[in-house]
């Protein structure tokens, strides 16, 4: 196993492994977390989405029906050939391969969804990254991170702290809420 757990080769030897690696096209908890984030991001409709760390694009397919433009990136090239796959006949959602912090699109968004990729970071990079983030957030806009509670060896960080560590940021708490098995923060700018 590779010892960087934000490198491609990381991602690539699970998608190696297997197709949905994480089962989020079929897991009840996934589908249950998937209604939640919907739930969250309440009847708004969104300009400009972000979703690093996109996997197999189950969750970006899903965004597209609010958000009026989707750019969702992946450090995995086999997720990210699956991600498109999936979303081909949605004109609206770009995918593309690459990583984040270095790797965040140009411009401006009013929704960043930070769904379970921060564990892999080193504290510091992710305190660094939630306020790169942060400066991309139009006035109003939202950043949602949700991220499950459980242990694993792969992670260097646990769901709270990654969630802890995101606020350390200029943008206000709007909702803060546990649930079984994952977390869900929502901050916005003002």
């Amino acid at each position: 196993m590779p010892t960087d757990l934000t490198s491609q080769a990381f991602f690539e030897e699970k998608y190696a492994a297997a197709a949905d690696p994480w089962a989020f096209a079929t897991s009840a908890y996934e589908q249950h977390r998937y209604v939640t984030i919907l739930d969250a991001l309440g009847e708004r409709r969104y300009r400009r989405a972000f979703e690093p760390g996109c996997s197999i694009g189950i969750l970006t397919e899903q965004l597209a029906s609010i958000c009026a433009q989707v750019e969702a990136m992946d450090i995995s090239p086999t997720a990210v050939s699956r991600a498109q796959d999936r979303c081909r006949g949605l004109s609206n959602v770009t995918i593309v391969q690459g990583s984040v912090p270095g790797q965040i699109p140009d411009g401006s968004f009013d929704l960043i969804v930070f769904s379970e990729i921060g564990y892999y970071f080193d504290g510091s990079t992710l305190v660094s990254l939630a306020r790169k983030l942060a400066d991309r957030l139009t006035s109003g806009g939202v950043l949602l991170a949700v991220h499950w509670l459980g242990a694993s060896p792969d992670h260097r960080l646990t769901g709270d702290q990654v969630h802890e560590l995101l606020g350390r940021t200029e943008l206000a708490p709007a909702m803060s809420r546990h649930y079984q098995g994952f977390r869900l923060d929502c901050w916005s700018r003002a």
